[in-house]
């Protein structure tokens, strides 16, 4: 490796020597080492370095990665199966997809900083409540099978749980229904075929079919109605710009893919599902719902409705675990719809249909036998026994065709494909290209009345795109701009060498079932990674598919479950949970078909281990599981992690540690030496994945041994099992993590951790004389992140913690995690990338909010008009003509001093009415012809 001056690892990590040295001096201890043994229990130090490549420079890491990605075989997919070839636009691929104002921000929980991404999100939503024509639809979900799980999840809660029978027409995609019965099995629900009857939650209507057809499903749909089934439909979503909407033809959920609108295939992910409900069913929705609301002034302003921190509020009576989805490639299909508008998808459409009906009639004057009469894409031939010769045939002139048996074979089209395209297959099959072909898409034609919205005209010219893309932008606060201090999120620096490769056509352009022989470059990098994984965390194997934390969440609960089926102690179906576990955790455990019990928590946050030990001995003969996350949630190493999984253990349970904060323990502790079977792993955290606004992200789980055999499978590699879509989850992303960690190596990755630490007590010793810090370790010091009790402003001048958050907008900051995990507080995580000059910009931050408090509490400033109950304050507010408030106009939009005019972050609205977003949920934009209604 060549000598840089400057290794990877000092550009990623934030202080430098003398920051490092002077925060040390303010902390008090001499050097990090001594803060790293009074952090982290000796019991559980790793006591040699990982073993991991030297660290690669950027240019020496791209290059090694772009070598294997080389190997992959990149041919033109008609293989279709849910994923197909699309063209980016390129205006959207630079200033979204690959613009770190859109892709480094946070789940949009604070909306005042976050309408940019929510209005884009609204209108996803509106795009797909308009394709469906259902009335509901959510910003987006993590892939199509787990959207059509989640949807059959939405049956069997509108039912009470008191169905267990789903019901099938129409063919469905192998892996929609492989991940569909991975989560109906814990359950109990059957997937029952075409039976109905009244004990039939849902019947799922593949629409078209995953060969391509679209069957006459009258009578099955009138039958659903009939004993008060819920009908879900499966739908290609530009297959619905021309064709009849579900809900014309019964449909109470629709659920698919967006991938097509502008998505890579990307080797399966990651791609933005979409989830629209009937009015009946809206609260029942998963994962998250943009609504319109109006501003403290009634200004209209958008905010995540009804289930913004549902696992938290319900726990393992949520309606998914799901805590975020696909927002970046959400917003990705919302911005290819608003640039094509309905005419150009509708143009999209009918060449694609055009190109699928003249084959299947060149074909039939061929005399070969097509399946079906209707068909929007794809064309499915029968060719007895000769199926994987013709594949053969088209893999030499670059082309991948789908075999979906000896005797069968089909070809989908789509945006990519070309006139000569459809003459090279003909050709395969010996048949002659006929000029043209009927239209044979069932129903009538949908017409030009959808997508009236203004929007979707309103961003022809690449100019206007641009510049509304970046209005956007500009309404956001995200890393680009200022450090995000969320408590168990991990808002580190997405270097930009380590985001280059995602953009490579040899990782985008690669469709998930293509040939093992093709993806040999993806799987020369996954093998580094599930190897390197191993080794930070002590597991013996890693499955990259969970394409979430809670996925990963629930794939390593499957794997303990199917573990004690397989040794035959089905009864053991206990899992047991600390109360300050993260929401998602029961939620998770419900799903695997689990009972939870809580275990309490000392008052110093550590889990009551007497607590523990009562538990699992009164249901030793049912125990499954403990899910503990470590270090805790209050962001401390608790001392006694592994008496607590030894305690499991003897009782016949297995530990499931919570890798939410890993980024604590990397190269200093591994968890599988401390005793827990199995761990997700955020890569969306720890290993440097953006968070996107809302997704993507990662969850791959390592586990011992004894646990390898019940990882996910997936149908496409012969097994089953699958969490997601697709076998590698959302794998073009994984590059992310493998330049992450190539040039890190263990050295730098070590760094990272103790600065991670090193800045967390730094805040703490500069914070904790104006707010008390709720938990410490034995030796006084946190782990990587601290929770600040805000609650004494509340009790000495009725500030609350959010008049806090709110007040820290003025100020250029998002506000760190609110009331969690406990209530009235705030739990500030700085990660290792932050500088020690905007850690310190933060601190100021906040002691500059205690004072502003103080002078509420001596009258100074009334209780009801201050500049903290009164946040954010926009530009609108602080330049208008009159000012009557106490305060100055400069104490309100410049609090930190001197106005940085040029560097100032302007909230776009003032605060957010919730109560008012919720009475009154509005969820897509009306069609123009409602405003014009209006208008007469």
């Amino acid at each position: 490796m060549t000598t840089a001056p400057y290794p990877f690892s000092a550009r990623h990590i934030g202080p430098g020597p003398k920051q490092t040295r002077a925060m040390l001096t303010a902390i008090g201890v001499p050097s990090v080492e001594t803060l790293i043994s009074q952090a982290v229990p000796k019991s559980i130090r790793l006591d040699r370095a990982l073993n991991l490549p030297a660290p690669a420079s950027e240019h020496e890491a791209l290059a090694e990665l772009g070598e294997k990605m080389g190997r992959n075989k990149v041919l033109k997919s008609f293989i279709g199966a849910g994923y197909h070839g699309v063209n980016v636009p390129p205006v959207i691929q630079r200033n979204l997809f690959e613009n770190p104002a859109w892709y480094t921000a946070y789940t949009p929980y604070q909306a005042e900083i976050s309408q940019g991404r929510l209005e884009l999100l609204f209108h996803f939503q509106t795009l797909v409540a308009e394709l469906t024509g259902l009335p509901v639809a959510s910003a987006s979900l993590l892939d199509e099978a787990t959207a059509v799980a989640e949807a059959v999840g939405i049956a069997l809660r509108h039912h009470r749980d008191k169905r267990s029978r789903v019901a099938i027409a129409g063919a469905a995609h192998p892996q929609v229904l492989d991940v569909v019965r991975t989560r109906a099995e814990p359950l109990g629900t059957e997937i029952d075929g075409e039976t109905i009857d009244d004990n039939t939650a849902a019947l799922i209507v593949s629409w078209p079919d995953t060969n391509g057809v679209y069957g006459d499903h009258r009578a099955a749909i009138e039958k659903a109605k009939a004993v008060g089934a819920i009908v879900i439909f499966v739908s290609d979503p530009l297959s619905l710009t021309v064709t009849d909407t579900p809900a014309s033809l019964g449909a109470d959920i629709a659920a698919g893919s967006m991938q097509r609108f502008g998505v890579p295939m990307g080797f399966g992910g990651p791609h933005a599902a979409y989830c629209a409900v009937s009015d009946k069913l809206t609260r029942l929705m998963p994962g998250r719902l943009v609504g319109q609301s109006v501003d403290s002034k009634g200004r209209p302003g958008y905010r995540l409705a009804l289930q913004t921190r549902e696992q938290h509020i319900r726990r393992d009576k949520a309606t998914s675990n799901i805590c975020t989805a696909q927002a970046l490639l959400a917003n990705m299909a919302a911005s290819y719809a608003i640039w094509h508008g309905s005419v150009g998808l509708q143009a999209i459409a009918e060449r694609v249909h055009a190109l699928a009906s003249r084959l299947a009639e060149s074909l039939k004057a061929a005399g070969l036998p097509v399946l079906g009469d209707k068909r929007f894409d794809t064309v499915t031939i029968e060719a007895k026994g000769k199926a994987e010769a013709i594949a053969a045939e088209a893999e030499k002139t670059g082309r991948l065709l789908r075999v979906i048996d000896a005797d069968h074979v089909s070809v989908a089209f789509d945006e990519t494909s070309t006139a000569a395209d459809l003459e090279a297959i003909a050709a395969l099959f010996g048949a002659k290209v006929v000029a043209e072909a009927k239209r044979s898409l069932p129903g009538q034609p949908r017409g030009k009345e959808f997508l009236t919205q203004p929007v979707f005209h309103q961003n022809r010219s690449e100019t206007d795109m641009m510049r509304f893309l970046r209005r956007l932008a500009d309404k956001d606060l995200a890393l680009d701009r200022a450090m995000i201090p969320l408590g168990s999120c991990t808002m580190k620096l997405n270097a930009a060498a380590e985001m280059m490769p995602v953009s490579w056509p040899s990782v985008a352009n690669l469709h998930p079932f293509a040939p093992t022989s093709h993806s040999l470059g993806y799987r020369a990098m996954t093998d580094d990674l599930e190897a390197w994984l191993c080794e930070i965390t002590g597991f013996d194997a890693v499955s990259l598919q969970p394409n979430a934390g809670s996925q990963g969440e629930y794939a390593g609960l499957l794997a303990i479950r199917r573990y004690h089926h397989s040794r035959g102690e089905t009864q053991r179906n206990i899992c047991l949970i600390p109360s300050s576990a993260h929401g998602t955790n029961p939620a998770s455990a419900a799903m695997a078909g689990m009972d939870v019990v809580v275990v309490h928590c000392l008052e110093d946050g550590d889990i009551d281990v007497t607590d523990l030990k009562v538990k699992a001995e009164q249901h030793a003969d049912k125990l499954a599981a403990l899910m503990f996350t470590y270090p805790s949630t209050h962001g401390v190493f608790e001392e006694g992690a592994r008496d607590i999984c030894e305690i499991v253990h003897a009782h016949g349970g297995q530990v499931y540690f919570d890798g939410a904060n890993l980024n604590a323990m990397v190269a200093l502790s591994r968890p599988a030496d401390i005793g827990a079977d199995v761990c997700h792993m955020n890569l969306h955290k720890t290993f440097c994945i953006p968070h996107g606004g809302g997704g993507p992200g990662i969850g791959p789980i390592g586990v011992k041994s004894h646990l390898a055999p019940f990882l996910p499978g997936h149908v496409e590699i012969g097994s089953a099992h699958a969490v997601s879509a697709a076998p590698f989850g959302s794998a073009s992303i994984l590059p992310i993590t493998w330049m992450y960690i190539r040039m890190m190596g263990a050295s730098g990755l070590k760094h990272a951790t103790e600065t991670a630490i090193l800045n967390a007590n730094y805040i703490v010793s500069k914070l904790e004389g104006h707010y008390p810090v709720l938990f410490k370790g034995k030796n006084g010091r946190v782990a990587h992140e601290c929770i600040l009790d805000t609650r004494v402003l509340k009790e000495r001048a009725g500030i609350s913690v959010e008049d806090i958050a709110k007040r820290l907008i003025d100020y250029g900051f998002h506000a760190p995690t609110m009331s969690w995990p406990v209530a009235g507080t705030l739990m500030v995580e700085p990660t290792e990338s932050e500088p020690k000059h905007e850690i310190d910009r933060f601190c100021d931050a906040m002691i500059a909010i205690a004072n502003e408090a103080a002078k509420v509490e001596k009258g100074e400033w009334p209780r009801d008009d201050n500049p903290l109950v009164n946040a954010p304050h926009t530009a609108t507010e602080t330049l208008a003509g009159e000012w009557k408030h106490p305060y100055s106009r400069l104490e309100a939009a410049y609090p930190g001093g001197d106005p940085d005019t040029v560097a100032k972050y302007w909230p776009p609205v003032s605060r957010i009415d919730n109560v008012a977003g919720d009475r009154n949920l509005v969820c897509a934009c009306p069609p123009l012809s409602e405003y014009l209604g209006a208008a007469e």
